[in-house]
């Protein structure tokens, strides 16, 4: 194994193990944190692929933006957020089985594919891709659509987080 290979290997289980992380903590504010870790691991993973500019939007927009409005959020809405019982159910153990199914069989799809043990050329190496994502963005036969959607759910998310934590009349 080359060292670029294991510094993969190490980076993606950081970001798996992250990314577990996120979804199995009680605690909100450290699961947003643990976001933070699996996010940057992706900024690292776009490093890997040479994908310089991609990896800073990553820091910058997903870490430094997004991870750090949801904490807010998480903070605003502490009171009522620990007021939530346990959620675990009776089927949590089905439900890790079927995962693990889920996985093992998309483990096994991928090993069959030929390109997938290829070793992959770096997406964006050209000079005008910027240029590219930028028209990409903004156009509207590219992703202007998904771009306004998403910033139009942070501003929802945003305002239901203070309709939360305004406090109430009756109290």
């Amino acid at each position: 194994m080359t060292p670029i290979q294991l510094v993969f290997l190490f980076v993606a289980f950081a970001t798996l193990w992250a990314a577990f992380m996120v979804v199995t903590r009680n605690n909100l504010v450290h699961a947003a944190l643990f976001l933070v870790i699996a996010l940057f691991g992706v900024a690292v993973l776009f490093v890997m692929l040479e994908a310089g500019f991609l990896a800073v939007i990553q820091v910058l927009v997903y870490i430094g933006a997004i991870a750090i409005l949801m904490i807010f959020a998480v903070m605003l809405t502490r009171g009522d957020v620990d007021d939530i019982p346990d959620i675990t159910n009776r089927y949590a153990g089905w439900v890790g089985l079927v995962a693990v199914l889920f996985f093992s069989s998309l483990v096994i799809l991928m090993a069959q594919w030929p390109s997938f043990t290829a070793l992959a050329k770096p997406i964006l190496s050209s000079r005008d891709t910027i240029v590219e994502l930028g028209t990409a963005l903004v156009s509207p036969n590219g992703y202007v659509i998904p771009f306004e959607v998403a910033s139009v759910m942070l501003l929802a998310a945003l305002i239901g987080a203070l309709v939360v934590a305004r406090p109430r009349k009756g109290k």
